[in-house]
């Protein structure tokens, strides 16, 4: 049984920009300059928040060219949904377990 979401994982989502970027790419793969286009933020604030995502092993890189493309790894977010589901389902479950009072 689940106990847990990843905090990590959490925590990188939960940055509007982040989840902006995230959001993006799950619609398709872009590159940084569609990404400062997308966004309206700047190249070097964007590169960090990629770093960020790429760490927390959200985003994959695949060299194109001079470029550099970000594809989101869908496996990741299935397996944070899967955790959700179960904290959801637990906590169906949870809503008739009352603990008494010493």
């Amino acid at each position: 049984m689940l106990t847990s979401v990843d905090p990590d994982v959490i925590r990188v989502l939960g940055d509007p920009l982040r989840l902006k970027i995230v959001t993006l790419l799950a619609r398709e793969t872009l590159c940084m300059t569609h990404l400062v286009e997308e966004t309206g933020a700047k190249q070097t604030n964007l590169s960090n928040h990629m770093k960020v995502l790429r760490e927390a092993g959200l985003v994959e890189t695949e060299p194109c060219g001079r470029f550099t493309y970000f594809k989101l790894k869908p496996d990741v977010l299935a397996g944070l949904s899967e955790q959700f589901a179960a904290l959801a389902a637990s906590a169906r479950t949870a809503a008739e377990n009352k603990r008494a009072c010493p």
